[in-house]
């Protein structure tokens, strides 16, 4: 296959929330709606302030287009970001010169799963910004950009009922995957064992929408010296994707809900292969357990391959095992706007990659985008014909981007004149 024939959708990539996402808050309660503003502690970087909260973005989370040599925890502000981690448009200028089709985006200041906002103690104010995030993104920017982006919504994780409701609400929007927590048990909810969170999954079930658990918010699980880096959390957070495909399948929930969708973001791919040997030979060996938690007749890799993905951004040894994994469970990603972002060149490392593991063309199309049209039930040639969906057709319309690193002293520079910031 040539490069520029590939068709290339992600399944994790992040939105730097811009100043209006929150425009749906009602209209009577606008003064108590969550804003961007300086942060109040320090004036030089930008805050989200909500119910006397402070939220800050950190600075990995945004440095795409960056020198290595800027990248930093720090926290940061939209000025000294490229436009295209919180400007819709600049976003899908980013995603052409990329050759990229379609992303899903999961939030940052609301928090992967809403994580953030449920930290917040009046859960009204909650769930009217959760409903208003919604209507921004899942209503307003997928219909804006036709094609170009999956719907995914957030729904209050601390009220099951209203959950519910939010599911059935989101998927007559259109909505095709909820942001859920990968251990919710680490941010203080009752696992998915626990019988909680069943009025909800029946109806992603019934509505066929996908779970998606973003790694990151069960690293808490994992023990770490004090002398640990912050190299450790980085290197280490896709762990807990292992830990959360247990918890699932040793559970029950799957025995239970045998038609949930489960898809695995930014924990890469390798683990798979070893987890479902080991979960055979467990379950082969260790009978005297009397465990009884997979559906009649299914092993738990004939699970992992019909109710789970996974996806990963370059992972060779991923691609070498991806046999044993199930090539029809294997997705993309590009992590935009994330230090681990492959942007501009991802077709070039996605291709190095396919080549170096003697990956079939059928194969390249089933990764690519294939596994996730047939997953998500999402038609990535409903809006572009599959002859403009191609890297080619996508970066030919972007060939006046400018893909350089740039400083964020130049980045600001052209906020400041683009705002007329005085």
């Amino acid at each position: 296959m040539n490069i520029d024939d590939m068709v290339m959708v992600s399944i994790d990539d992040h939105a730097i929330e811009s100043p209006d996402t929150f425009k749906y808050f009602p209209e009577h309660l606008k003064d108590q709606a969550p804003k961007l503003t300086k942060h109040p502690d320090n004036p030089e970087v930008d805050a989200w302030v909500f119910q006397g909260s402070a939220v800050g973005t950190a600075g990995l989370a945004a440095v795409v287009g960056l020198p290595k040599n800027e990248w930093a925890m720090d926290p940061t502000t939209l000025a000294e970001m490229r436009p295209g981690a919180y400007d819709w448009d600049a976003r899908v200028r980013d995603m052409n010169a990329n050759g990229l089709l379609t992303q899903m985006e999961f939030p940052t200041f609301a928090g992967f799963a809403a994580s953030h906002l449920a930290k917040l103690p009046d859960r009204n104010l909650v769930n009217l910004a959760i409903k208003a995030y919604n209507d921004y993104y899942v209503g307003d920017i997928c219909n804006a950009y036709p094609g170009r982006f999956i719907p995914m919504g957030v729904v209050p994780t601390f009220d099951i009922d209203e959950a519910a409701k939010e599911v059935l609400r989101l998927s007559k929007m259109g909505c095709r995957s909820i942001t859920l927590p990968e251990t919710p048990y680490g941010v203080g909810l009752p696992d998915y064992a626990s019988g909680y969170w069943d009025p909800m999954l029946k109806v992603m079930v019934d509505t066929n929408m996908v779970a998606s658990f973003h790694i990151g918010g069960g690293f808490g699980l994992l023990k770490r010296p004090e002398s640990a880096r912050i190299d450790d959390m980085i290197v280490l957070t896709s762990t807990v994707s292992m830990i959360s495909v247990t918890d699932i399948i040793l559970g029950g929930v799957i025995k239970k809900f045998p038609d949930l969708k489960i898809a695995m973001s930014e924990g890469g791919v390798g683990w798979v292969s070893f987890l479902m040997d080991r979960l055979e030979r467990h379950m082969e060996n260790q009978l005297w357990t009397g465990l009884d938690c997979l559906p009649a007749g299914m092993g738990p890799t004939d699970v992992w391959k019909k109710n789970f993905m996974a996806c990963y951004i370059t992972e060779p040894s991923g691609l070498d095992s991806r046999h044993r994994i199930g090539v029809e469970t294997i997705a993309w990603e590009c992590d935009y706007p994330h230090s681990d972002s492959t942007w501009p060149y991802s077709p070039e490392k996605l291709m190095g990659e396919f080549i170096d593991a003697n990956c079939t063309d059928e194969e390249i199309d089933m990764i690519t985008h294939q596994n996730v049209a047939r997953f998500f039930d999402w038609d990535p040639f409903k809006h572009t014909t599959k002859e403009n969906a191609t890297v080619g057709a996508l970066r030919a319309l972007a060939r006046d981007v400018d893909v350089t690193p740039t400083t964020k002293a130049e980045f600001k520079r052209r906020y400041d004149a683009r705002y007329a910031v005085a």
